[in-house]
């Protein structure tokens, strides 16, 4: 069974597919040299694929996990009849402890996690129908946020995006890039600058590929030029996504986030941040209780495998940090727009 597709003429990349009982993951670490699916029939290979950033973006990881629940499904009932929900309950903690930040992940092992506590039988063709769910919820809320953001972006002309946040980094059309692809279509938009992303260069290997696949206009620009860039008033907002939103509306998104939230509040330009309601916390405060994850120091020390810095340096490197609710311009849901976000407007988009 496979779950039907949306396309539009601005949306043509599927990172996460179901077919023939196997999950099938666009290999991101290698693009856009090669274009290349790994299959994956395990909930440890799932995990290993999440952790080793085969699949990215919150929206991909969580839709990823909840393929891989059905994985585990599958090989509990056939090697443990008796006993398949503890062992399949384990199998969501090896899951979980793939990434710590994205909240997108465990609120989709939540979602599976509520359908096997329901069930007292076979679970899997109710866990596949709840991926599946998940995964069509979440291209069709997107496409409702790019409709809700784009309508901020009248005559717009050029954004700023940082990261990738398209249908590489979601089940299809992307947050930030789905309003970005909404406002082209629209003809509100001509031109994408999009940050390269160090140390992992997200913007560089994807967002440039992502969107001239689509043949969206998209010029590459080094992190530390966009400062520049917001000076020279060729952009008039900052359009980014999110990996996890606290209560009071403080973001964390890839490093390198606040750093252009800050930039855009002195240059005068509108800061959008656009997630599904599945990235709001409310468990979490503010963003000083976010879990922030640091990777391995290679990623700055070495370029290609090959050794940039001297044999005796070190690296701090995390993955992401927080932007200041005070920063955002605009949080953009699936349930509409909250201007200047806070602990109030939250709770109210969230009841």
């Amino acid at each position: 069974m496979t779950i039907p597709e949306i396309t539009t003429a601005v949306d043509s990349v599927r990172a996460v597919q179901w077919e023939q009982n196997c999950l099938r993951l666009l290999d991101q670490r290698i693009l856009p040299g090669r274009f290349e699916y790994l299959t994956f029939d395990s909930a440890e290979g799932v995990a290993e694929a999440i952790s080793r950033m085969v699949v990215r973006g919150a929206p991909a990881i969580g839709i990823a996990a909840a393929y891989g629940v059905v994985l585990a499904a599958m090989q509990a009932t056939r090697d443990y009849p008796g006993d398949w929900r503890q062992v399949l309950l384990e199998k969501l903690t090896v899951l979980q402890d793939s990434r710590p930040t994205a909240v997108n992940l465990h609120w989709a092992l939540e979602q599976m996690r509520t359908v096997i506590n329901q069930v007292h039988s076979d679970p899997v063709a109710q866990l596949l129908a709840e991926a599946h769910r998940i995964l069509r919820d979440d291209i069709e809320g997107n496409q409702r946020m790019g409709k809700i953001g784009a309508s901020f972006l009248q005559n717009c002309g050029a954004v700023l995006t940082h990261c990738n946040t398209g249908s590489l980094a979601t089940g299809g059309f992307g947050t930030a890039l789905g309003v970005i692809r909404t406002a082209y279509a629209e003809q509100n938009i001509q031109m994408v600058y999009a940050s390269e992303t160090r140390p992992w260069l997200q913007g560089s290997r994807l967002t440039a590929w992502e969107l001239q696949q689509d043949k969206i206009p998209v010029t590459l620009i080094a992190d530390s030029a966009c400062a520049w860039l917001m000076l020279s008033g060729k952009v008039r907002w900052v359009i980014v996504g999110a990996d996890r939103i606290a209560a009071n509306g403080d973001v964390a998104n890839k490093i390198g986030t606040y750093m252009h939230a800050v930039n855009a509040r002195y240059h005068g330009l509108g800061f959008m941040v656009v997630a599904p309601i599945s990235t709001i916390d409310p468990n979490t405060g503010s963003g000083d209780q976010i879990e922030i994850e640091q990777r391995k120091s290679s990623e700055l020390l070495e370029f290609s495998g090959i050794r940039i810095a001297p044999e005796q340096a070190d690296a701090y490197n995390p993955v992401f940090d927080v932007t200041p609710a005070e920063l955002v311009s605009v949080l953009i849901t699936e349930r509409g727009a909250v201007e200047s976000p806070n602990h109030e407007k939250i709770a109210r988009l969230l009841r």
